[in-house]
């Protein structure tokens, strides 16, 4: 298998170099990373549990797909390619906001992100990729909200920081009954 390289990025989001992604996380490098979250017509948004093989964050519940762009590839045609190798569809994304964040794991390993959170929306079923995902559902934000404040341990750590922001967005995104 091909070792995964991360693109390392300054505070404004500027190429400095490529890392080995296992290396950038034990160092806790400031690398760029990208969030997609998919909401479908009913306003719900589509979450999934991490697959229990993955280094971190085994079996949380988390936003649609996450990953890191490659060397050569923006924001939108990374997020598409991940979502198609994790959820199994493709959809048209658009680029929201970007904010850097930093969480450190039981494991050593820390995530120090330079992160751009996309949006789009899917109407089907996915065909997850069980490689890299445990189980999928979808779920209305205010139902998201009120349960990642009565159960935090079962959600990533990026996610709670991103869905704090992406709220009000989601909230005024949610198509009229």
């Amino acid at each position: 298998m091909e070792e995964e390289y991360v693109i390392l990025v300054n505070e404004s989001d500027e190429p400095i170099g490529l890392m080995p992604k296992m290396e950038a996380h034990q160092k806790a490098l400031l690398h760029r990373a990208f969030s997609v979250f998919v909401m479908n017509d009913k306003g719900e948004t589509l979450l999934q549990q991490r697959a229990k093989e993955k280094y971190h964050s085994p079996l949380l519940w988390t936003n649609t797909c996450c990953s890191h762009q490659r060397d050569g590839e923006n924001n939108i045609e990374a997020g598409k390619r991940r979502l198609m190798e994790e959820m199994g569809f493709s959809t048209e994304l658009k680029e929201l906001f970007s904010f850097i964040y930093k969480a450190p794991f039981d494991n050593g390993l820390t995530e120090h992100e330079y992160d751009h959170v996309m949006m789009g929306s899917f109407l089907g079923e996915p065909n997850i990729n069980p490689n890299e995902v445990a189980d999928w559902k979808w779920m209305h934000p205010e139902d998201i909200k009120r349960d990642i404040e009565d159960n935090p341990e079962q959600y990533t750590a990026w996610f709670k920081i991103i869905f704090e922001r992406f709220y009000d967005h989601l909230m005024q995104n949610i198509p009229a009954s």
